[in-house]
């Protein structure tokens, strides 16, 4: 259902904003959606993981992490098992190791209920998620995007959706926060959609995506 709606917010968004059109036929297809290849903690522990690190840096961490439960997946009991110097051991700060093991607990005790985000609205996601150290509404919402597949997110405080956002409506400069907000109004119900074009076209501006 979520790979539905979003290919239809794909379409309709490219039927009535040129702009959004002109993305779709030199990026491709939105994969928002798509079949997930993690559990929710896996994707919440890699979001923890991967925040305010480059990225060849946070997946060196992420493997050196996963690599200490020998392959048996990484259950919200793992962090509460693991000593913390083999955590730190890994690459992983103070900060991170705490953020970890307040996810666990929280798991745990039924506050971030992994197996009943699904049912949850965005608000209620980004409410219950926001209560875990480390976790606030920006990492709530790449989750809810990413992980979940919800058609209607729009991360104002996401600098690459601001960028973008600049780059494809041709602005002089990126928008703030506060005013990125009004313009997604034009994409409802489906401004995940049009974020992740805003992305594409910072990509496709560095040369990073292979233009259609």
């Amino acid at each position: 259902m979520a790979r539905e709606a979003i290919l239809r917010g794909e379409a309709e968004l490219a039927a009535r904003d040129p702009a959004i059109a002109g993305l779709v036929r030199r990026a491709g297809p939105c994969t928002l959606g798509g079949r997930r290849h993690r559990t929710h903690f896996e994707a919440l522990v890699r979001s923890v993981v991967f925040q305010q690190l480059a990225g060849k840096a946070a997946t060196a961490i992420h493997g050196r992490l996963l690599a200490l439960f020998d392959g048996d997946g990484l259950a919200p009991e793992a962090p509460l098992v693991q000593p913390e110097e083999r955590l730190r051991g890994a690459g992983l700060s103070a900060a991170k190791v705490a953020s970890l093991r307040d996810l666990a607990g929280k798991a745990l005790d039924g506050t971030v209920p992994l197996q009943g985000l699904g049912r949850l609205t965005d608000g209620e996601v980004v409410a219950r998620l926001s209560t875990v150290r480390g976790i606030g509404r920006w990492t709530a919402e790449m989750f809810l995007m990413f992980q979940l597949g919800r058609p209607d997110v729009w991360p104002v405080g996401d600098l690459g959706v601001r960028n973008g956002y600049a780059i494809a409506y041709e602005l002089p400069t990126a928008p703030s926060e506060r005013q990125l907000g009004p313009l997604g109004e034009p994409f409802r119900p489906y401004r995940s959609v049009a974020a992740w074009y805003c992305w594409q076209a910072v990509h496709l501006a560095r040369g990073e995506v292979t233009p259609r």
